[in-house]
């Protein structure tokens, strides 16, 4: 496989770290806005079950409930990561890396290996950035990992072929 290295870019993962911090509060935010409109909405004298096959206060309630646990989650989120975003060296692939990847068509493509949050990316300088967990199929085939070496991820029945050309 032929890769080109990409010398033009340099990645800082401190701007990434930022980034990724500033979305994790984000997400807080937006979940904590939820669970107070969620709440509100089960506590108003509208939700007050008018017959007893009136399930609009007790469906009210489910929801506040939900958003409850999304704050929650969102709280252990960002305990996680602050764990993560404390390690410095990375000889091999593991939580809290910062990966970039070229694929067989020479496209470069970067990765926080993450503990949790799979699927939110940031973006730094046009550049951007997914979160992958250890259990996502990406993420079990890159730990452990050096640079240089190859990862192929079969989606579907479409192979993809990957190089690990950084690791910060």
């Amino acid at each position: 496989m032929r890769i080109l290295r990409f010398s033009c870019f340099d990645m800082n993962k401190t701007h990434v770290i930022e980034h990724l911090r500033f979305a994790l509060e984000s997400q807080l935010h937006r979940a904590k806005e939820a669970a107070k409109a969620a709440h509100d909405a089960a506590t108003h004298e509208e939700s007050v079950a008018e017959t007893q096959y009136d399930t609009l206060g007790l469906e009210a309630a489910y929801l506040a409930q939900g958003q409850a646990e999304r704050v929650n989650e969102c709280y252990r989120d960002i305990q996680a990561f602050n764990t993560v975003f404390k390690e410095t060296e990375f000889p091999k692939v593991r939580e809290g890396a910062l990966v970039s990847l070229i694929d067989d068509q020479d496209q470069q493509k970067w990765f926080f290996i993450g503990p949790s949050s799979g699927g939110l990316s940031v973006t730094v300088k046009e550049h951007t950035i997914y979160v992958v967990t250890r259990e996502a199929p990406l993420g079990k085939k890159l730990l452990g990992k050096k640079v240089d070496d190859e990862v192929e991820l079969v989606i579907g029945d479409k192979k993809q072929f990957y190089t690990i050309d950084k690791l910060i």
